[in-house]
């Protein structure tokens, strides 16, 4: 029956002689034999269990769960359940990793709208972060109102072609006005900017925020403080003053 040292085994199983060590210290693949000189000798059985162990540490199982999984006398149970555990491990890391992912990408979208990079832009990047579920809930609120105001008035608008009819389009168009005073209002209410400058947060009157060159996260305005106009990112109103 082949025998092999602790390097053979490292070598055949891909790791370094010191994880094959450091298995044997927690009892996970303790050496079959050991010689008059203190030399460890592994076994084909023990290759095996080592091949085992460095296929369950690549899908990131823990030494511990490992160690359970070769003492129990019903392992199939064991590593189904242990299977279940580290699947919906892996999918939570993945979820967390994908929200790092989506938020690095929205960062790196703001600083290309920064001309003037500094420490203090990284605090802006993050208020904006933070505040970005509370601007969502406004634009979301947003749109679920305007969207059908479009389609009420594209609809009414095709009956008054089709049939001559022409109220419901002005019923229509009296809504949509009405509620687009309502729904401009509430986003002005709840907006505030950062200037990429001097990193206030400030509100400008609703006149010089409609009239601005604009991107989706961005506006050009003139900060109240610092003076300079510039991109200014947008964020979450909270309690900021409009500035005379």
């Amino acid at each position: 029956m082949s025998k092999y040292t602790t390097g053979e085994i490292a070598k055949l199983c891909g790791v370094t002689v010191r994880t094959v060590q450091y298995y044997d210290t927690r009892g996970v693949l303790v050496p079959s034999e050991l010689t008059e000189g203190g030399r460890r000798l592994y076994s084909e059985e023990d290759l095996q269990k080592m091949k085992i162990i460095c296929f369950l540490r690549g899908l990131d199982f823990s030494i511990d769960n490992i160690a359970v999984l070769f003492k129990e006398e019903n392992p199939d149970k064991v590593i189904a359940l242990l299977i279940e555990q580290q699947e919906q491990t892996l999918r939570r890391e993945i979820d967390e990793r994908q929200k790092k992912l989506a938020t690095l990408s929205e960062v790196s979208d703001y600083l290309k709208g920064i001309n003037n990079f500094s420490v203090e832009s990284i605090g802006d990047i993050a208020r904006v972060m933070e505040n970005k579920k509370k601007l969502r809930k406004v634009r979301i609120i947003m749109l679920s109102i305007g969207i059908p105001l479009e389609i009420a008035e594209v609809g009414t608008f095709i009956i008054g072609i089709s049939q001559g009819f022409w109220i419901p389009f002005i019923i229509a168009m009296v809504l949509l006005i009405i509620f687009a005073v309502i729904l401009s209002k509430y986003y002005y209410d709840n907006i505030a900017y950062i200037c990429p400058e001097c990193h206030k947060v400030f509100r400008s009157s609703f006149r010089k925020i409609f009239f601005a060159n604009h991107t989706p996260n961005t506006r050009k305005l003139a900060c109240p403080h610092c003076n300079k106009k510039s991109f200014c990112v947008e964020t979450y109103n909270e309690g900021v003053e409009v500035s005379a």
